[in-house]
């Protein structure tokens, strides 16, 4: 596999005619590349950050059907996402995991309903590898959850379903695209799209690490870039109406002694009518989400003081160690790009969460919506229309049996579990070069050679890339990420023969980003 960006540039620099272009780096369009590359179409996907810098990183690490929506009766959703969890638990093995779910009863009532509604749940997933749902007494409650209050407490619905690292697997997925022939390319930034007869054939795009731009032909572009969708849509058709409304999701990361345990704990109604989970993620716990309408987006979303404090004590009323915002480790939001509503009444409750699928005048190709789970039906999706339109030869969807870069059954303990089967390359790493085996710090695991590694084999062009979406630290525990941020930009400056210059604004730049992360208290 060739995952490399000089290579990548100098693809880009021969080949200017693609069959598709792809615009966005999150769930979708990576999902997209590896549907395309693997039917055997030269690909080329360009992201204007990081791969999943935006909503792809910023999930509640929860692969699921979605006991929510079965509760709305949105059962085909439901169905279809359930499908493909089973899909990526057989395909991305190294990276999603069977999560135990606990659902506290407090009422006979709310027992028969809850085990009534999640047997329908069992029985929609079929056989995909989950365990099915039961009744749990008091003391097994209790033993799966310790930190859960006993007042009221008559036991409790457990139920399966599916965790992941959601920025780990956008990195695998475009590690895969490579490996098909696809080209995917970070800190490319689309800067206009070209016509021919008013039909798109092709984008402008600059670089931002060198400035270089370039001018690139396709048979098809797909504008995939979440909530940045209208920003596309407007370069193509500059009056056209929005078509997504953000809706921000907040979480607070905790840590594990406020839960215990390895079971995962399910709030199925809070005071505003949605659900709330507390997760076992990283060694931490991460309590989300929100569902609040925005009226704009950022790559860098700030959760409101308001839904810290609303996750906050939603949690305290369910756990005994009741959590404030001193016991914030991070705090983190993602945008959903949810299908604007005709009428503006406010609530995201309206708003669809399936995926929708929009073919401008121009052949444009538009997809948003959705969730991470679908990710790979709503890719399918987008190439078979290219090829129902006439812009592609036909061939045949392969990808739900095609493994995920990093596959294996094999887990490495550790950090190094993030990594799959590439773990072994790390290993060996250290194993020609000693040295690299020191610790990052004394008092934690994480050692410089997964540093060389990424920087290697991962497309990082900067510690953020490394803390937020490789290591995963900044979303875990900013003051970690914080700690580590300068020994990180010395070794990445070595590497890649930077200067002091270079290592100080790295880590200016990090801290900056880093604030939005901590509570101010």
């Amino acid at each position: 596999m060739i995952f490399n960006r000089a290579v990548f540039i100098e693809r880009i620099e021969k080949q200017q005619d693609w069959d598709i272009i792809i615009i966005g780096g999150g769930a979708t369009g990576l999902g997209t590349a590896v549907d395309a590359a693997s039917r055997g179409y030269s690909t080329l996907l360009l992201e204007q950050s990081d791969f999943a810098k935006g909503t792809s990183s910023r999930s509640t690490k929860l692969v699921h059907g979605g006991v929510r929506y079965l509760a709305q009766g949105d059962i085909g959703l439901v169905y279809e996402a359930l499908h493909e969890r089973g899909l990526l638990l057989k395909n991305a093995a190294h990276l999603v995991k069977d999560q135990d779910f606990i659902i506290p009863c407090y009422s006979w009532f709310s027992k028969y309903k809850y085990l009534i509604g999640l047997k329908f749940y069992d029985l929609l997933a079929g056989k995909s590898g989950f365990k099915k749902s039961s009744f749990l007494s008091v003391d097994k409650v209790l033993k799966a959850i310790p930190g859960l209050k006993i007042d009221g407490l008559i036991g409790g619905i457990s139920y399966s379903d599916g965790q992941f690292d959601d920025a780990r697997l956008a990195l695998n997925l475009a590690q895969t695209a490579s490996e098909y022939g696809g080209v995917t390319l970070n800190y490319m930034k689309v800067t206009g799209l070209t016509k021919e007869q008013n039909s798109v054939n092709g984008v402008t795009v600059q670089d931002l690490e060198s400035g270089q731009s370039y001018v690139l032909k396709a048979k098809v572009v797909v504008n995939a870039t979440g909530v940045f969708v209208d920003d596309i849509l407007k370069m193509d058709t500059p009056t056209c109406r929005p078509i997504v409304r953000p809706s921000q999701g907040a979480h607070v990361v905790l840590d594990h002694s406020f839960l215990q345990g390895n079971s995962a704990l399910m709030i199925p109604k809070t005071s505003d009518g949605r659900v709330l989970f507390a997760v076992p993620w990283h060694g931490k716990v991460l309590v989300g989400t929100t569902d609040t309408p925005l009226d704009e987006h950022s790559l860098e979303p700030k959760p409101l003081d308001q839904e810290i404090d609303f996750i906050l004590g939603t949690a305290g009323k369910y756990l005994v160690k009741s959590p404030s915002r001193s016991d914030v480790l991070a705090t983190f939001a993602g945008l959903r790009p949810l299908a604007a509503p005709d009428k503006d009444t406010g609530s995201t409750k309206e708003i669809s969460r399936s995926h929708k699928l929009i073919v401008s005048k121009s052949g444009l190709i538009t997809i948003t919506g959705g969730k991470w789970t679908t990710y790979r039906r709503m890719a399918m999706d987008v190439v078979d229309r290219a090829i129902s339109l006439g812009k592609l030869i036909e061939k045949k969807c392969n990808t739900q049996n095609i493994k995920i870069h990093g596959y294996t059954s094999e887990i490495q303990s550790g950090s190094l579990s993030l990594y799959g089967a590439d773990a072994v390359g790390i290993i060996n790493l250290m194993k020609i070069e000693p040295a690299l085996k020191e610790r990052l710090h004394p008092d934690f695991e994480y050692v410089k050679a997964e540093i060389i590694w990424m920087i290697r084999n991962e497309l990082v062009m900067n510690i953020e890339d490394i803390l937020a979406r490789r290591m995963r630290l900044l979303f875990l525990d900013t003051r970690l990420a914080l700690l580590l941020a300068p020994a990180i930009a010395e070794i990445m400056a070595e590497e890649l023969n930077k200067d002091r210059n270079w290592i100080d604004l790295q880590i200016a730049e990090f801290k900056a980003i880093a604030k939005q992360y901590l509570l101010n208290d």
